[in-house]
C-alpha cells in the first residue's frame, strides 16, 4: 500500500479562514491554496496507509476524551531568524491545542514522532518567502482578531500534487460534537479534560 503524510490540524471556520488564505496568497505565499488555513497539531508525517484505520481510532478516542474549547486570534509573531515563518498568534486555547497535540503524539499510540521545534500553536499566513513580504505580512495583520469555538479537530492527506485534503473531522466529546457531562456526583477529576 505505501506511504502517505499525513497531518492533524484544528481548522479556522469561515468566514477566517478563507480570509487568511487569500492574505497569505496576497503576500507571495505559492503554499497559500494547497494548505486550508489552521492550527497545526501534528506537523506533516510519514505513516503506512495500511495504518490508517488504526490512526483513526486513535484520533477518535481523543476526540471523544476532549471537550469544545474558546479559540482566539490575535496579532502577529514571527519564528525568523530560527524558522522563516510569520504567523497570527493563538491568544486563547493555546493549553488545549498543547493539550490535543501530545494526546496525538503519545507514545503508546501509532503517530509517534518528535517535534524538530517545541511546540507553539499558531496560524501561519507567511512561510518561505521574500523577507520584504514577510515584514509586510507581519505588519498588514498586526491588528488581525478572530474567535470561535473549537468543536473538533481533522487527520488531512497531502497528496502527490502537495495539496493538502481532509480525510476525515474528529469532533470533540460522545455526543458527536457536544461537551460531555461528568456522571452525577462523580468527580470532575476523573474526567479527561482539554486544560491540564
Amino acid at each position: 500500500m505505501g506511504t502517505v503524510t499525513l497531518g492533524v490540524s484544528i481548522a479556522v471556520p469561515e468566514p477566517y479562514g478563507s480570509l487568511l488564505q487569500e492574505r497569505r496568497a496576497s503576500f507571495g505565499d505559492p503554499a497559500a491554496y494547497g494548505i486550508p488555513t489552521h492550527v497545526t497539531l501534528l506537523p506533516p508525517t510519514e505513516a503506512e496507509a495500511a495504518d490508517l484505520p488504526a490512526i483513526e481510532a486513535h484520533l477518535s478516542q481523543i476526540a471523544t476524551a476532549g471537550r469544545p474549547f474558546p479559540m482566539r486570534l490575535s496579532g502577529t509573531g514571527t519564528f525568523r531568524p530560527l524558522s522563516p515563518v510569520v504567523y497570527v498568534q493563538v491568544v486563547e486555547g493555546a493549553s488545549a491545542c498543547s493539550w490535543l497535540q501530545k494526546r496525538v503524539r503519545e507514545a503508546s499510540g501509532p503517530l509517534v514522532r518528535e517535534l524538530q521545534f517545541p511546540y507553539h500553536p499558531h496560524v501561519t499566513v507567511a512561510h518561505g518567502i521574500e523577507e520584504e513580504a514577510m515584514d509586510r505580512a507581519y505588519e498588514e495583520l498586526s491588528s488581525y482578531e478572530a474567535a470561535w469555538t473549537c468543536g473538533s479537530f481533522a487527520l488531512y492527506e497531502q497528496g502527490a500534487d502537495g495539496v493538502w485534503r481532509k480525510i476525515n473531522e474528529f469532533p470533540f466529546g460522545a455526543g458527536g460534537g457536544a461537551p460531555a457531562v461528568p456522571a452525577q456526583g462523580g468527580s470532575s477529576m476523573d474526567q479527561p479534560s482539554l486544560y491540564p
